[in-house]
């Protein structure tokens, strides 16, 4: 067991499986490497919480919950960096980063910075999509209604 000082729930124990590798950091938090998932009192929720920093913690959400044709199209390296070979892959972990405003309505997920982790190896890696649909900015309750506009937001 580890215990982690989260921004969410204090001081608590977690499982050492949660512990997930980022060789490269997360865009913006390069210089933080390890982070536990754990999963948000809300679902479909995660929390990706830094094991050094309490204050930096990323809600996440599985994109394919709101974006039923999300496909991961990214860099064969990005994969191969954290030992995937391809996607589609069963030891693929999928979550786009969620912002959570003021007004929760206008919650929105980066579809164009997906984070991908390997189950097996628990490594992980931020990466860009190379698919022109997937922009930083999608609202998920107007597309869970089926109110957005077909194209990206």
């Amino acid at each position: 067991m580890l215990t982690v000082n989260t921004k969410a729930y204090g001081r608590i124990d977690v499982d050492e499986r949660q512990r997930i590798h980022f060789p490269y950091g997360i865009f913006g938090f390069e210089q933080l490497k390890d982070f536990v998932l754990l999963d948000a009192a809300q679902q479909p929720f995660y929390w990706l919480q830094s094991m050094d920093v309490k204050e930096t913690a990323f809600v996440l959400i599985n994109p394919l919950v709101f974006r039923k044709d999300y496909e991961l199209n990214v860099l064969v390296g990005d994969l191969e960096e954290i030992g995937l070979k391809s996607t589609p892959d069963d030891n693929i972990l999928l979550f786009a980063i969620v912002t959570v405003p003021q007004n929760q309505q206008k919650m929105s997920a980066n579809l164009q910075g997906p984070i991908i982790i390997n189950r097996d190896n628990k490594q992980g890696r931020q990466s860009v999509s190379l698919d022109p649909r997937w922009k930083t900015k999608h609202y998920i309750l107007e597309e869970l209604s089926g109110k957005s506009k077909e194209e990206a937001c």
